[in-house]
């Protein structure tokens, strides 16, 4: 558990740091390709082809491509719709989805109950934002619900593979940042605007810090984290980051929200996480 507390104080100022200095400044593909491609590097030393099978590195790379590769994806392009309380805001579904995925891997069956607090977390980000639903909004919206279901894969899969395989775990996590890697080059080279690179020492100063402590170290530890807890203890710990990022956003940055509206929207959430967590709690 305090793995996943540290890396939670971490990120609580990456959302901030991108949506103030990099979002809309720096190309978002090579925000991704950077970020990755410095957490890769930081893993380099530990990367080892004699300890793991053909099929365990596929499926590492495959976590990677998903959690970090597409996930980042999706993430960075969002904040070119909406703000960075909206973002964190739209990230309350990712215990949902992360519940749902590994009782699918785990039991090969859909709760579909849990789908229902899903709808009740939904209603509460409209009651947020309901006199102005935008086009932004709901791109937004959507992008970050795609970064929130494959950044669960990602989870998901890697709490599966070791306790399917129980593999050393940093050597373990060198193969996740090739199959992002490989992800976010592909994207690098299709979509990347070469002219839209960093143009100043703190955007760049940010992007080290974001490619080698918040990806690099973080998500390793995020992971390796993952594996000592329980999924409810997982999916309830990928929430605890949103106020303290909504926090940091606000005092530091001036950022404004309503405050009345978004409470009012954020306790219908936290009633459909709290309906979620009782029911999880019966089904044990």
């Amino acid at each position: 558990m305090a793995y996943l507390f540290i890396v939670t104080v971490i990120w609580s100022f990456s959302f901030s740091l991108i949506g103030v200095y990099l979002s809309g400044q720096v190309d978002s593909w090579f925000a991704v390709f950077a970020r990755i491609i410095l957490a890769l590097l930081t893993f380099l030393p530990f990367l080892r082809f004699r300890l793991f099978t053909l099929k365990q590195i596929i499926l590492l790379m495959l976590v990677g491509a998903s959690q970090l590769g597409i996930m980042y994806i999706f993430y960075y392009n969002a904040f070119r719709y909406i703000t960075v309380p909206e973002l964190l805001l739209f990230t309350i579904f990712t215990p949902i989805y992360v519940t749902l995925l590994y009782d699918i891997l785990q039991q090969h069956k859909l709760r579909v109950s849990y789908l229902l607090t899903a709808i009740l977390a939904v209603i509460g980000t409209a009651i947020i934002r309901y006199d102005h639903i935008s086009t932004n909004f709901v791109v937004g919206f959507l992008l970050i619900q795609g970064a929130n279901i494959t950044f669960a894969m990602g989870q998901v899969g890697y709490k599966r593979i070791m306790e399917l395989y129980h593999l050393p775990q940093h050597n373990a996590f060198a193969w996740v940042y090739v199959g992002a890697a490989i992800i976010s080059i592909f994207c690098w080279c299709l979509f990347g605007n070469s002219q839209q690179l960093p143009t100043t020492y703190l955007q760049w100063g940010i992007i080290i810090w974001l490619g080698v402590v918040a990806s690099g170290l973080c998500y390793f530890m995020w992971n390796y984290g993952a594996t000592k807890v329980d999924s409810g203890t997982l999916a309830i710990m990928n929430n605890v980051v949103i106020p303290g990022g909504i926090i940091v956003n606000v005092v530091i940055w001036h950022q404004h929200i309503d405050w009345l509206r978004f409470i009012l929207g954020a306790g219908v959430i936290v009633l459909s996480l709290i309906i979620h967590q009782k029911y999880h709690a019966k089904q044990k």
